[in-house]
């Protein structure tokens, strides 16, 4: 591919340090693949008039950079780019609008309710208490006790004061295996990446097991699991949120072998220690032809929407 590929990174959301990490990554893998592509590490619309490149690939997590504003400003521009279209970036990012998504699916999805600071939680214990509009567990508190219950709703309310536009959730904690269903699209459809299992140390899978920790086990294409339904389940979310490129889809597998889907990541991490990386490679997609495929995707899609619009009867 000749073509320069600009990859987005930083932003203004509580997971820049996560998409400084995940940028260089996915900077480094295009790099490898022989691909004209640099950093730029932003932090507010302005920082994006300048930058010329033939595709972005913006490596944000968070509010801002992956749940639709970004998308806004590089759709207004004109600027082909890897990852969802604005509305189901936003669709995506919002975790009670993806419940409800996957409920009209038929799909198991925890039960959660909103976290009013002026009402007591209608939930029983245990529950877990999370930001509605953020990832990487962001702000994740896990409340099996009234103690825990007490503390974390104490750090939630002060957050939500601190930060009026915070929406906050409370939702069922299923007890289980916790595993991600990534996929990619290839060969003009999406395809579903081998499953991977996470058995973090402490058995809390938050930011520090993502992130800071090495005692993490990942398992790809793990065994006991009812493997083909969680695909087919991700590939039918995916298309009715209408998703674009490459997603990655957290579930809870309870005692009973059912699967509780707990939220879709339309931008997931590039990390030494991220899922769709090695679920790629596990298929032989090592990163530098993973980071270069979807440039091309990106590429190719903005080119297929103007021809299309170029011969459309109201052309100018």
């Amino acid at each position: 591919m000749s073509r320069r590929i600009a990859v987005l990174g930083g932003g203004p959301d509580a997971e820049r340090d996560v998409s400084i990490e995940s940028s260089t990554a996915v900077t480094r893998g295009l790099q490898d693949a022989g691909i004209d592509a640099s950093l730029h590490l932003i932090d507010k619309p302005e920082s994006l008039a300048h930058i010329e490149a033939d595709v972005f690939f913006p490596v944000l997590h968070g509010r801002w950079g992956e749940g639709g504003p970004l998308q806004d400003i590089l759709e207004h521009d004109g600027r082909p780019y890897v990852g969802c279209r604005s509305s189901a970036a936003r669709l995506a990012m919002d975790k009670v609008a993806t419940k409800l998504e996957a409920a009209r699916l038929g799909m198991h999805t925890p039960s959660a309710v909103l976290l009013n600071t002026d009402d007591r939680i209608g939930m029983d214990l245990p529950y877990v208490i999370k930001p509605a509009l953020e990832g990487s567990s962001v702000g994740l508190f896990l409340c099996r006790t009234k103690q825990e219950a007490l503390a974390a709703y104490e750090a939630s309310c002060a957050d939500i004061n601190t930060n009026p536009g915070q929406v906050t959730m409370v939702e069922k904690l299923i007890a289980g295996r916790e595993v991600t269903c990534p996929i990619i699209e290839r060969g003009g459809r999406f395809e579903a990446l081998p499953l991977v299992e996470i058995s973090p140390a402490e058995g809390v899978y938050n930011y520090e097991a993502k992130y800071k920790r090495d005692d993490t086990v990942y398992t790809v294409a793990p065994s006991g699991l009812d493997t083909e339904r969680i695909q087919a389940d991700t590939l039918r979310l995916a298309a009715a949120i209408g998703i674009s490129h490459l997603a990655r889809a957290d579930y809870i597998l309870d005692n009973a072998g059912n699967s509780w889907l707990l939220e879709i990541n339309t931008m997931p991490g590039f990390t030494a220690h991220s899922l769709v990386p090695q679920a790629a490679a596990h298929v032989g997609l090592p990163m530098p032809a993973l980071c270069a495929h979807l440039a091309e995707l990106a590429f190719a899609g903005h080119e297929a929407g103007s021809r299309q619009t170029d011969s459309s009867p109201n052309a100018l």
